[in-house]
């Protein structure tokens, strides 16, 4: 089994939930419940060779509202309120 196999199957089984996307990459995520019915999706994105290319944590509220995006890899945004990231 080649690396790209092996980061896959690792992927596969620590985030269990997956989409491929238009360049051959996928997307990872897994949802983490939280405190009051919020709760939190772990996201990572990776290029073709299962190489990371995004890491961000996703927070909805009760209403399963996006409410802040926390991007952590390649740089540590911090906490963003969703209407500051789509400003950007």
């Amino acid at each position: 089994m080649d690396t790209i196999q092996v980061r896959r199957r690792q992927n596969e089984k620590k985030f269990g939930n997956w989409d491929e996307l238009p360049n051959r990459g996928r997307r990872y995520w897994y949802d983490v419940p939280g405190r009051r019915g919020w709760s939190a999706r772990y996201v990572k994105e990776v290029d073709s060779n299962e190489n990371t290319i995004y890491f961000y944590q996703e927070i909805y509220d009760n209403r399963r509202q996006l409410v802040e995006v926390h991007r952590k890899y390649p740089v540590d945004h911090g906490h963003e309120k969703v209407s500051e990231v789509q400003e950007k």
